[in-house]
């Protein structure tokens, strides 16, 4: 788990402090958009966000939509955010810009100057139509792209250059008086343990170098979920074996114990987060041990007092673990001691929906509001996406592409795929067998 560093890797960079989150910045209801370049596009924090909102705090009832698109720099979503987000009327907004916005070279102040003029353009034209922002920083490099042939300089100047772009949006978050995510330093600050940790292989900025694996992604998410308010509390159960009883907090109700089991339903989940080896940069679990997610965002606790013995097995799902009656009384946390539990697969119907959901979207997005209506496809059999001939058959009296009624369609579509995501989140009713040792 990561801490402050002062290993001779990150001596080079000049990170600003950056502001605590200030108190939840959600409301209910709200209608978060997910704003960013390819690693956006990626569809995998966005995909942990989305997931995390709808089981871990439903009680918000906060609807997502992502807007992620490749080599996107904070200046295009600016020319394109009318048309692609706003009309959909956001409450709120995370931004992940930077990345691009670098030119992957050295640092030069009208690369500076530019990132800043459009990133406070968009979170100015966020702010004027009603939208509260979290601007998150670049995440780094950990090799020059391949890919760029434009690129220069060494991947530690790039870094250089995405830490100066981090420190301007902590000005502007100062400015805008909006939300913060840090992701670039606790990020290179995670590459370095990990290296430590688990050796040179292991990529928290993904094996091309820009684009995170499942890990760094747990990173980024874990950044925007702070910063967003969220105090991962999911509930507490408690067990007083002296007057056999069960109780539970909001989101959980006790059924009763009896014989040694506990018995509760739950309307609000854990995050489940299982399968993958720690020291494999390809899973969430892995990313889960470079920060401290499990202790700020996913916290459900069950304390079992009142017992005479010296230990007890906890049996949930089909795992157990022994503790001692001392660590018990004091609270554990089963969503981090038990990966696999009652929850999981419930959970992965939920997180299939959302991943389904999200798929949808860009390619609303992407081969429809833009490919389709600004023109690409010349006749119906440019198209090879059947649902995407279908629209291009929506026309006008004048035989022009019907724009609104193309719109409607793709939401038509859309919807079925959100109400998925909402009757995927069932109760779960899950049993505590409590065994003295």
């Amino acid at each position: 788990m990561i801490g402050a560093a002062d290993e001779p890797e990150l001596s080079a960079f000049q990170p600003l402090p950056a502001p605590a989150p200030s108190g939840l910045l959600l409301k209910p209801g709200d209608r978060l958009a997910i704003c960013g370049d390819s690693i956006t596009q990626q569809k995998m924090y966005s995909r942990i966000i989305e997931t995390y909102l709808t089981v871990c705090a439903p009680e918000l009832a906060v609807t997502v939509r992502q807007y992620g698109w490749s080599g996107e720099k904070a200046g295009g979503f600016l020319g394109r955010m009318a048309n692609d987000c706003l009309r959909f009327s956001p409450t709120i907004a995370t931004t992940c810009y930077g990345m691009n916005d670098c030119e992957y070279k050295p640092y030069e102040d009208r690369i500076g100057d530019t990132y800043r003029e459009k990133t406070t353009a968009l979170v100015e034209a966020f702010e004027k139509a009603g939208a509260r922002v979290v601007v998150g920083s670049p995440g780094i490099v950990g090799k020059m792209p391949s890919w760029v042939k434009t690129a220069r300089g060494t991947a530690q100047d790039l870094n250089e250059n995405l830490c100066k772009l981090r420190n301007i949006d902590i000005e502007i978050a100062a400015r805008e008086h909006t939300g913060f995510a840090d992701i670039f330093w606790p990020m290179i600050n995670a590459a370095v343990h990990a290296h430590e940790t688990y050796g040179p292989d292991y990529s928290v900025s993904g094996r091309d170098g820009v684009h995170p694996g499942w890990a760094g992604h747990t990173l980024m998410a874990y950044a925007f979920l702070k910063a967003l308010g969220l105090d991962g509390d999911i509930g507490t159960l408690t067990v007083d074996l002296g007057s056999n009883k069960a109780t539970a907090s909001k989101g959980h109700t006790a059924l009763g114990f009896e014989n040694g089991e506990a018995k509760f339903t739950s309307t609000r989940y854990p995050f489940c987060a299982a399968g993958g080896e720690p020291a494999k940069d390809d899973n969430i679990r892995s990313g889960m041990t470079l920060i401290p997610f499990q202790k700020d965002l996913n916290r459900l606790t069950l304390i079992v007092k009142g017992g005479k013995a010296a230990s007890y097995e906890i049996t949930w799902g089909a795992a157990s673990r022994t503790y001692i009656a001392d660590e018990l009384a004091r609270g554990v946390n089963l969503a981090d001691d038990f990966p696999v539990n009652p929850f999981s697969d419930a959970f992965k119907k939920v997180d299939d929906a959302v991943a389904a959901k999200q798929a949808y979207e860009q390619k609303e997005i992407q081969q429809i509001f833009h490919a389709l209506l600004d023109g690409k496809f010349k006749t119906a059999e440019d198209i090879k996406d059947p649902e995407v001939q279908e629209l291009f058959a929506l026309r006008t009296a004048d035989g022009a592409l019907d724009r609104d009624a193309i719109i409607k369609a793709t939401e038509a579509k859309r919807a079925p795929l959100a109400e998925a995501v909402k009757a995927a989140f069932v109760p779960v009713t899950h049993t505590i067998k409590i065994l003295a040792k």
